[in-house]
Parts: C-alpha cells; structure tokens; sequence
C-alpha cells in the first residue's frame, strides 16, 4: 500500500501545480482585464460629464423648450381647438404637453398647436379627468384666457415654435430679441406677456454691466484657473413698472446658466443677462429666456458702457454710471428674418 500511495505522489503534485499555474494566469487576466474597465469606465464616466455640461449649457435655448413640458395650475386658456379632449385623453399634464409639442416639430413654420388643457384633478374632473385639449391661438404673444382661479380645474401650457414667442428689448445701442421658453417657466412668461400687452415698460432699464474681463472667452468658456468675478459677465436690469405692483415669481425652470440665457434675480422683478457659460452658479436662477445669438453683441457693447465701483453685501460690483432704458417691442418676423440658431 506505501508502494502504491507513492506511485500516484507525483500525479498529486503534477494537479496542485497545474491548480496554481491556473489560478496565477487568471489573476493575471483579471487585473488585466480590470484595468481596462477602469479605463473604459473612467472614459465613459469622463464622457457622460461632459455631455451632461453640454446639455446643461445649451438647454435654455433648444427648440420649444428642450424636455421641459409645464403649465399654470388653475387656468384655461381659449384657442380653436385642434384635438377634442373628450376623445383625447392622458394620465398627466406632461403628457398632454407633449402631444402639444409633437405637432410643432417643422422646421419652418408657426405650430399646428401652441396651446394644451389638460384636466387632472379627479375631484373637480370627474367624467373630464384627463381629457387634453390641443388648441391654436390666434395671437400667441396675447392668449386669450377663458377662466382662472384657485379652484379651477384646469391646467394650461403653451407650446412657441420657430420664429414664434420673442420679444425684444428696445435699447438705444440695438434691440436684444429674446426668445421665450413658456413650457419650462410658465409663470414668468406670463408676466412677460403682461408687460407686453402693456405697449410700455416705464421705469425698465439696465443699471448693472460686467465684462468676461479675463475669466471666460469670447465664446462664454471659463478660462482654466481664472477667478469667477469680479467682473461677473452679465448685464442686469429691471423688469418692475413704475406705478404697477410686482408680485413674488416662483422659482421654475433653472438651468446651469449659459451665454445668453435670461433669468430672474431671486424672485424678480431685476432679472440678468448672462454674458458667459456660469456653471459655477449651477441651478440658483430661473431662466425663463434666451437673447437670440447674433443680438449678444449689443449685450457686450452694453457691457463695456462706463461704470462706477460700488459694494452689495460685501462683493464688488461695477454700475453703470448712466442707465440703459429699454422698451418692449413684438415682432412679426419672417424666419429669413433672423438666425435662430438652435432656437
């Protein structure tokens, strides 16, 4: 038995070294292997944040509002109608909305809709609950409004297409045409669109104007290692009317900030043009337009205007020593007109 025990010893080692050479050769394969997911990962992860920096930075200005799709709570507002809500029915605004949107789609051209009711609340609803009615204005810079109120049942959104829903702010140095965006902040261009109807804006003017200075390109892109302000790239104004009341916006849609974009300060009225890409400032501001791209020349001649130094809670800003009046203006353009760009 001892004999036989040592005929097979030397088959046992021949398994355990072959066990081993194998265990070696996929840990080799493994770390090899590993390696090159990281790398992959770290790549695609690298990627994805620029990606997501790219979408941040130009969502503010995509056609029809890029994926926001929102309305005002409590209203209706009147239109021919394109679809019957009775025979046209979702679970959700955002869905009516989007129905809105997928028949203004073209290239050229005003929408096949620009106005979406939609019924959600089941108490108020009842057999109505989810009905989505799809209309068409007649003026979309002046919606005519059928009813409103706290207790209302319906929810209502509009829907700008190419060439539609801009407004420009008159100044003595050009006019800025700024495009709209109602499907991400509704209630402030609802506000714009009162002032609008108002054919003046007394007591609206630019008072505040920074350069990029040395911290961001001609393009809006932050210089590596550069400070982010003083000079801040912007102009800021007001929007509040002498002589009108101003009540608080809610925040809404807010967006990392990019060259062109227009947001509120706070809740309004004063509101900013951003002269560059401020991804520093991440979601703080509701942006509810965007200054068409050939008009920011005058944004920038407007920024180089004399100031004076001043300080507001500590940081330094630079006022204008002369304040830039403007007046809103509607257009009914051709859309050879201008370059819309990605509007």
């Amino acid at each position: 038995m001892a004999r036989k025990q040592s005929e097979y010893e030397p088959n046992h080692w021949v398994c355990v070294i072959l066990l081993l050479m194998c265990l070696v050769s996929c840990s080799v394969v493994y770390m090899f292997m590993s390696a090159i997911f990281r790398s992959t990962s770290a790549k695609n992860d690298s990627n994805s944040s620029e990606n997501v920096g790219k979408l941040e930075v130009g969502e503010s200005v995509v056609t029809n509002g890029g994926g926001c799709c929102t309305g005002i709570e409590n209203l209706e507002l009147w239109g021919d109608a394109v679809k019957w809500g009775s025979d046209f029915k979702f679970n959700s605004s955002e869905e009516c909305c989007k129905a809105c949107k997928s028949m203004c789609t073209g290239i050229d051209g005003p929408c096949l809709c620009d106005t979406w009711v939609f019924c959600g609340n089941k108490h108020a609803c009842w057999e109505k609950f989810g009905e989505c009615w799809l209309k068409k204005q007649k003026d979309t810079l002046a919606p005519v409004s059928h009813e409103a109120g706290s207790k209302f049942m319906w929810t209502t959104g509009l829907i700008f297409g190419r060439g539609e829903g801009i407004v420009g702010l008159q100044t003595e140095y050009g006019t800025l045409h700024i495009k709209l965006l109602p499907e991400c902040s509704p209630q402030s261009v609802a506000y714009i669109l009162e002032l609008l109807a108002l054919r003046h804006c007394a007591g609206c003017h630019f008072f505040r104007a920074e350069s990029r200075g040395q911290s961001w390109d001609t393009k809006g892109n932050h210089v590596k290692d550069a400070s982010f302000g003083p000079p801040f790239a912007l102009i800021q104004g007001t929007l509040g009317v002498e002589g009108m009341t101003f009540n608080k916006l809610p925040s809404e849609y807010c967006p990392t900030m990019r060259k062109g974009s227009v947001a509120w300060v706070g809740s309004g009225p004063e509101f900013f043009i951003s002269l560059a890409n401020h991804q520093e400032w991440r979601n703080l501001h509701t942006v509810f337009g965007s200054v068409l791209p050939e008009d920011m020349v005058i944004a920038d001649k407007i920024a180089q205007l004399p100031t004076k130094s001043d300080v507001w809670k500590s940081i330094n800003v630079s006022v204008l020593e002369k304040k830039v009046p403007f007046r809103f203006q509607r257009f009914q353009i051709s859309h050879d007109e201008l370059n819309f760009g990605a509007y």
